[in-house]
Parts: structure tokens; sequence; C-alpha cells
């Protein structure tokens, strides 16, 4: 009695052409600017941790999805058909998680604690809790806490770029906190050229964090094809950028309010490149605009206090903390429905 092409669902119905792979592939796109950028100044070390990281998170993924649909069962009988399930549902997520690990890690990491991150980020954070769009928190910021607590001898050293670094064997490596330690110190006639800071000449860093305007590139491009929403970053940035200079002023024997700073403290760090790439992920940010801003003014503060207090790159760190908050503020955090009108208490009679 029923056609079989009808397909009953609850509501909302949403129909769009966009799907997981098409987004995912969009995210890889826009991170290649940053990709190029790293191995130009960071040479053959970050382009060997580039490959490393996807290999090792798509890798992991689809191993895991093996075991998961019993490939090895009756003598692999079904090995082919398990293959061909995987290939028809990846959806490059496990690339962008690679990618974005690889750019956030300094260059002086060695391949094997490269290996070792992409799989806790892959298995650990995001196969063991579902798979694509079930995992609490974003798998590269939590592999890199992971791999900041396990190996920190290397974690924290920082290749320092130079454009003929391509044939070089890591640039000049600088134990400690990047810029961060200068820019936050107590001596203001201490300060960094912004237009360094912009293209990433001469400061130490991480692969993809170095270039803001590689990290300027992929947020056009995610603007244009309406992955993300041009505010976020930009309200997230605003945010930090006031917290942050508020908190330089205490650097001071005497506080002043420097205006200058706000350029040096956006620039420096993974901060633009988290606000772009990693606290606008779909997963583990909330749904509703309230909710948005309230996550990322929440993150921005945190980000700015704690990089003051610690003169460390905290974003990461501050991402994961924000990602166990992300049900709690949906929940309380809710839009109002269309038409809702808001009942009115009436009193009890003594």
């Amino acid at each position: 009695m029923f056609d079989n092409t009808v397909v009953v669902s609850t509501p909302p119905h949403v129909k769009s052409k966009r799907t997981t792979r098409g987004i995912m592939l969009d995210v890889v796109i826009s991170l290649a600017p940053c990709a190029i950028m790293g191995i130009v100044f960071f040479g053959w070390r970050a382009l060997m941790l580039e490959l490393v990281t996807v290999f090792t998170c798509v890798a992991t993924e689809f191993v895991y999805f093996f075991l998961q649909n019993k490939g090895f069962s009756n003598k692999c009988a079904h090995a082919g058909e398990v293959c061909k399930r995987w290939l028809k549902q990846f959806d490059v997520s496990s690339v962008v998680t690679g990618l974005i690990l690889a750019l956030i890690l300094p260059s002086a990491v060695h391949w094997y604690e490269a290996v070792i991150g992409g799989i806790f980020a892959i298995a650990v954070v995001k196969m063991l809790f579902g798979g694509t769009g079930k995992n609490l928190v974003n798998p590269a910021a939590a592999a890199r806490v992971f791999m900041f607590l396990s190996f920190s001898a290397t974690m924290i050293k920082y290749g320092l770029p130079a454009i003929d670094a391509i044939s070089a064997d890591s640039g000049t490596l600088a134990t400690g906190a990047t810029n961060l330690s200068v820019l936050l110190g107590k001596n203001p006639s201490t300060k960094l050229s912004a237009l360094d800071l912009f293209l990433g000449t001469g400061v130490a860093g991480c692969i993809g964090e170095t270039s803001k305007a590689a990290i300027l590139l992929g947020f056009i491009y995610l603007v244009a094809r309406k992955v993300i929403k041009w505010w976020q970053p930009l309200f997230f940035i605003a945010v930090f950028g006031f917290v942050a200079v508020l908190t330089s002023g205490f650097a001071y024997d005497t506080y002043t309010f420097d205006i200058e700073l706000f350029l040096p403290h956006i620039l420096s760090g993974g901060v633009l490149f988290g606000a772009v790439f990693m606290f606008t992920d779909y997963v583990t940010s909330p749904k509703c605009v309230w909710a948005q801003l309230l996550f990322l003014g929440v993150s921005a503060i945190l980000v700015a206090v704690m990089r003051y207090l610690t003169t460390l790159e905290v974003t990461s760190f501050i991402i994961l903390l924000m990602n166990l908050f992300v049900p709690l503020i949906d929940k309380y955090v809710m839009p109002r429905p269309f038409g809702y009108k808001k009942e009115k208490k009436v009193k009890e009679e003594n």
C-alpha cells in the first residue's frame, strides 16, 4: 500500500548537497597553505611529520574498522568486502585530524612520537567513542596534550623558521616557549615585529602556526565555502586580544594598557590557528549561536589568562577543557522555538 521510496523520519527535514566528505575535503584544502609554508620554513622534517601523522591516522582508522567488522574472521574470508565498506564510508576526517596534529607540533618531534600521537587521536579519542561525529573532544588537541605530557623534552623545542630552511636539518632549535616568553616579559621595550609575526619569518613556533598569512588564506577559503561562520574566529580573537592586553599590563612594574600589544598577542603562538581550525569544529562546539558565543568568549578569556600565568601556549589545553563543557552548554543555552511564549506562574491562594 505504501511506496517504498517514501522515507518517514522525525523533523526537521533538511535537504542539502553538502556531505561530510565534501566538508572535510574543504578543510584539507584550507590547511594546504599552512602545510606548504611549514615545509618551506622547517624543511624535510615538517614534510615527514605531515606525511607520518596523516598516514598513521588513516591507517589507525582502517585497522579499527577492520577489526570491528571482523575482517579476520573465517581466515579473512570477508576481508575484501570489509575493505570496500571502509572505502565507501571513508569521510576524510582522519586526514584532517592527522594534518592538524602535524601542524600544531614542533618540527623537532620524532617520527615515532608523531605515530603514537596519531594512534591516540584516532583509536582512543575518536573511534573508541563511536567514530566521526561522536567524539567528545577534538582529537588533534587531545593528542597534542597527550604528547606534551608524554614527550615534554621534544615538545618544547621549537624550530626557528628561515627561508632557506628547506635544505637545512630543522632550523635553529629554541628550547622553551616560542616568542611568548618575550611578549609576556617585564621589559616593555622588547617588542616583536608585527610583520614578522604575520609572515612567520624568524619567529620560533610550531609547523603550521607560524605563518599567519597562510592561516588567513585558509580562513577566507572556509568562509567562502560556507564551512565556518566568519564571525566565530573574529569574535574569539577580539575577546582574546582585549583580555591579553589587559593582563599584559600587570607584567610591568606600573600598570599600563598598551593597545600596541594587541597585534603581537593575536599573531603569537597558536591562537589564530586554533580560532580558525579547531574552535570551529562542528562536533566539539555548541550548536546554537548564543551557546557558541558563550563557548568562544569563555575560551578566549581562559587562553589569555593562562598564557599570561604560564607564558606557554595553552590553546590545545583550553580546547580540550572547554570541549568537556559543550554538552552542559548545549543543555542550558537552548534556542527559543518559534512562537514560544513563556507561561506565567499563577500564585497559589492561601
